[in-house]
Parts: C-alpha cells; sequence; structure tokens
C-alpha cells in the first residue's frame, strides 16, 4: 500500500471514529471496519485474561502488562487494529504518540464477537503476522473454543503462523511463557 493511499484511508477512519455509533475503527489493506460495543460477556473474558495475565507478570517482575484498548498500527503494511488485550512493556504507553509500534506487542488476544467472527478468524490472522506479532491468541464464546498461533513463517500470501494449537473452554492454554485458564469462560 502507498504512503499516499493509507494516509487517506487514515483520514477516512478518523472520520468515521468521530460518529458517536462507531466503537473503534480498524483499518486493513483497502478496507475500514466499523466495529460496534462489544457484550458484556466478550468484556468478562478480555477482564478476567487480562487479570490472568497481569498476576503472572508481576510474580515474573516482569515490565511487561496485559493491557486491552490501545490501536495497534504498521502504516507499512497498511494495518490498524484495535487487540482486545495486548502483552506490551508498560513503557510503551507513556511514550508520544497515539499509536502501539506492533514490534513491542508480544501477544494479540481476540475475544470473538458474535457479528463479526471472520475479522478474528480472516483479518486479523493476516495482519498480525504481517505486523510481527508473534503470539495470537483467538478466544471463541460462540464455540467455547480457541486457538493459540505462534512461530511467524512464509505463508501463500506473505508472513503466516505457522503453529496452531486448539483449546476447548476448561484447559489451561500455554501462551509463551504464560498460561489462561479457561475453566470459567461462559459461551454466548
Amino acid at each position: 500500500m502507498t504512503d499516499d493511499r493509507y494516509a487517506q484511508m487514515r483520514a477516512l477512519a478518523e472520520e468515521i471514529s468521530e460518529r458517536p455509533e462507531s466503537w473503534a475503527v480498524e483499518i486493513s489493506g483497502d478496507e475500514v471496519i466499523v466495529m460496534m460495543s462489544p457484550a458484556k460477556r466478550h468484556e468478562w473474558i478480555v477482564a478476567v485474561t487480562g487479570r490472568q495475565l497481569n498476576r503472572q507478570l508481576e510474580q515474573q517482575g516482569s515490565d511487561l502488562v496485559a493491557h486491552g484498548g490501545a490501536d495497534v498500527e504498521d502504516p507499512l503494511v497498511g494495518v490498524l487494529r484495535r487487540p482486545d488485550l495486548l502483552v506490551l512493556p508498560l513503557d510503551v504507553l507513556d511514550e508520544g504518540g497515539d499509536y502501539v509500534d506492533p514490534k513491542d506487542v508480544r501477544v494479540g488476544v481476540e475475544v470473538v464477537s458474535r457479528s463479526n467472527p471472520e475479522n478474528d478468524y480472516t483479518g486479523k490472522m493476516r495482519d498480525f503476522p504481517r505486523m510481527g506479532i508473534p503470539w495470537y491468541v483467538i478466544i471463541d464464546p460462540r464455540l467455547g473454543t480457541g486457538v493459540v498461533l505462534s512461530e511467524i513463517g512464509p505463508g501463500e500470501d506473505g508472513p503466516a503462523y505457522q503453529k496452531r494449537d486448539a483449546f476447548a473452554f476448561g484447559e489451561t492454554v500455554p501462551i509463551a511463557e504464560w498460561t489462561i485458564d479457561t475453566s470459567g469462560f461462559p459461551l454466548y
């Protein structure tokens, strides 16, 4: 994507994000994606996952934090995404600028929403490895399942995750050097 084309997409996304009905706006290639406010159970899973990861990060004395709500932007690949939860160095959130550099993200977590599951299973599965995010976790309360994706390598259309570990709710899931206990996760 050219710098000019991405600048046009970015301006359109900014304009749309000012509308009261849009909760968040993402850019993926030539597409602007308007996201609606997530359901309570979606947010519950995000909060519990974040708590679990933050407890482990604190116990390790890590400078990392599990945090939701930050936009991750890579203009070179034409992508602006807002993962439900990120693991990244806390000091990154205190830097100048409005967007997180994907090089700082260790893990991206998405809880699949009922309204647009293809955004998590197709769009972000394509965009996260292109941006260099080493670990991508999809938690799907529609099905009570999920997948942990890692090990970026060459794919048909560019970088892609090479390793895929599926799980079902009720399991304790390893992600990098941490785990997520999914035993209490509700279904939609």
